[in-house]
């Protein structure tokens, strides 16, 4: 890692922005984002590498930071949330229901064994994803309120589940890890929950706003490193301690200035620079030595989507749940652990990332149809709108 291959990073990530420009496309940001890692990764030119130490960790951080942005931006502090918090987790559970009798199926057809697998993959939706393109395409409605619950359950279970049906050796490892970095984040709430009411929160707003010294910025960052060295110790992923302080932080109410800081860090730079590197990660050529498990990929993202679609039976709108079929952090944690421990046939680890690919492309074609159709008024949070210099 150099500068200038940091500099190449920033640049191509501008792709992400330059097709999403045109609004009449309705095309979310992190898009482009994955093209151009795509491109630029082993799949087309070969020039940046995944497995680079350096591109890795500030990929990890970058993770970490969109998970946590997208935890602060579930209204939790919002009635109209509240109220559909059930029913997305009664779609969540349809889903993977849906998804085990479909894994189960593909396994047989496909004799790989890996039943258990696939149905998580097909389960899962990804909150890094599909948040970020409700925010860039402005959705809204009582769809995509009912939408957030269901991703975050169906995003935390997956990624608790992953390790737990591919190294079931390590099963208890994973969830005591689980349960630890909850924890961990229940406990930060405790704690800044009484700053907030004893006005510690306020009197340091004031004072870093007076002085310039960013310190909410700089405290929350200290906690969610935390929570994320813990979950890297734990071997647990960063994905759970950034989503789940996230989700702190909206519980509490995250001031303006903080929400506009993060957004500075996070879409300026590590953001793009992770979804450049998921994109470098993907390397689709394995597949053209391996004829058959194209089929398999095909029928893994064709079955994640049916298992969406199937909520349509219990009143989701169609293009809801195509978007919330998305899937990119599982599918790809999947294939890196799955390689590793030699339990993934030759061809396998592709597969699953060309599923992921197709449960994209889907939700991209979802996410227009809502854009072209969203009503409604912007759910609000509290956090958002309280308090004059929050």
């Amino acid at each position: 890692m150099s500068f200038s291959v940091l500099a190449v990073i920033s640049a191509v990530a501008l792709l992400g922005p330059a097709l999403a420009l045109p609004e009449r496309w309705h095309l979310p940001v992190v898009l482009g984002e994955l093209v151009a890692g795509i491109a630029l990764g082993p799949t087309v030119f070969g020039f940046l590498s995944a497995t680079d130490p350096g591109f890795s960790f500030l990929a990890e951080v970058g993770f970490a930071l969109v998970m946590f942005v997208a935890g602060t931006h579930v209204p939790l502090r919002d009635p109209s949330l509240r109220t559909s918090a059930w029913l997305g987790l009664l779609r969540a559970v349809g889903v993977g229901v849906a998804a085990a009798v479909v894994g189960t199926v593909v396994s047989r057809v496909f004799g790989t064994g890996h039943a258990a697998l696939y149905a998580v993959l097909m389960a899962s939706s990804s909150a890094a994803l599909i948040l970020p393109i409700v925010g860039s395409l402005r959705l809204q409605g009582p769809s995509i309120v009912q939408l957030l619950p269901q991703i975050a359950v169906a995003d935390a279970a997956c990624i608790v589940a992953l390790p737990l049906v591919i190294d079931p050796a390590h099963a208890g490892r994973a969830a005591i890890g689980a349960v630890a970095v909850l924890a961990a984040s229940a406990v930060a709430f405790l704690v800044l929950s009484r700053l907030e009411r004893n006005g510690w929160r306020k009197r340091t707003h004031d004072v870093s706003e007076k002085r310039k010294f960013a310190l909410e910025l700089r405290v929350n960052l200290a906690i969610l490193f935390g929570l994320a060295a813990l979950a890297v110790g734990l071997h647990v992923s960063v994905l759970l301690a950034g989503f789940s302080y996230g989700l702190v932080v909206a519980a509490i109410g995250e001031p303006r200035r903080l929400a506009r800081q993060l957004f500075a860090v996070t879409e300026g730079f590590f953001g793009p620079l992770f979804f450049v590197w998921l994109g470098t990660s993907l390397d689709l050529r394995e597949l053209g030595g391996h004829r058959s498990f194209i089929v398999l990929g095909l029928v893994l993202g064709l079955g994640a989507v049916a298992a969406h679609l199937s909520m349509r039976a219990v009143g989701q709108p169609l293009p809801a749940a195509g978007l919330a079929s998305a899937q990119l952090g599982v599918p790809v944690a999947a294939a890196t652990v799955g390689t590793q421990l030699h339990v993934l046939q030759p061809g396998e680890p592709a597969a699953l990332i060309l599923g992921a690919l197709i449960t994209i492309g889907v939700a991209v074609l979802c996410a227009a149809l809502l854009a072209r159709g969203s009503t409604g008024p912007v759910p609000a949070s509290p956090a958002r709108t309280s308090g004059p210099g929050r």
